[in-house]
């Protein structure tokens, strides 16, 4: 316990999912946390979860497509809290994530970048002079398998998660001189309802991860000093699915 104890995080997509897991975690461990979420329904609920385990967080409803939402929100989190250390981008529209590219469009293609490279950049600009204040910045992005193997029929998803890695690895280059880490997660956990209709897990572990148990640890092992000499790198909590092909 303790490990970003006195740190500063904004989590984004938090509401749900492993971002949510990550959220509550980092507040277990002695952050503080802005949660933030376009549902505010959502955002007020894990904030509840954690201030009534004892942790400290702030509600941030916000459109993580929305480069001026963005800002305002880093804005509101360094007001509340007087800086930030640890940026989380997991955000993200699902709903979007599927075509072939025969049929990809244009429009369709945007949105993906609009929610994924596109917001995580904004994010991390409006962030960085924090970050650097810090002297121990970290940023954390979330990638993902299905960009590295060309996952059939997500086109758009694979182009935008492969664009986010190559971000993360610009971005580490450029701010090392600032003592700032950014790095990639690409998970595979279970995030879904049981009325989904998801084939067994085939991974040489053999099940999905658990995004409290699996994913969210290694986030925090990101966000905390032991990670303190890793920078460009992809973590791959994803039960052996990609050995040795993520980096």
């Amino acid at each position: 316990m303790g490990r970003l104890e006195g740190k500063i995080a904004l989590v984004t997509g938090a509401s749900r999912g492993i971002g949510r897991a990550t959220a509550k975690l980092f507040a277990a461990e002695g952050a503080k946390v802005a949660v933030l979420s376009r549902t505010p329904a959502g955002v007020d609920a894990v904030v509840a979860d954690i201030q009534a385990a004892g942790g400290t967080a702030l509600a941030v409803p916000a459109d993580a497509g929305n480069a001026d939402q963005i800002k305002a929100a880093v804005d509101k989190v360094v007001a509340a809290y007087g800086g930030l250390d640890i940026l989380v981008n997991n955000a993200f529209d699902a709903t979007v994530a599927y075509s072939s590219i025969l049929d990809l469009s244009a429009e369709q293609l945007q949105r993906n970048f609009d929610m994924g490279p596109t917001a995580y950049l904004h994010f991390m600009q409006a962030a960085y002079p924090h970050l650097k204040a810090s002297g121990t910045g970290r940023v954390i992005n979330f990638g993902s398998m299905a960009g590295i193997i060309g996952l059939a029929g997500m086109g758009p998803y694979n182009m935008a998660k492969e664009a986010v890695r190559a971000l993360t690895r610009t971005a580490a280059r450029e701010w090392a001189g600032d003592k700032i880490t950014v790095n990639n997660i690409l998970p595979i956990a279970e995030t879904w309802g049981p009325e989904a209709n998801v084939p067994p897990a085939t991974n040489p572990l053999g099940r999905y991860g658990s995004p409290e148990e699996d994913i969210a640890p290694v986030v925090l092992f990101l966000a905390s000093k032991d990670a303190q000499f890793m920078t460009g790198y992809s973590l791959t909590p994803d039960g052996g699915s990609i050995i040795d092909s993520a980096r």
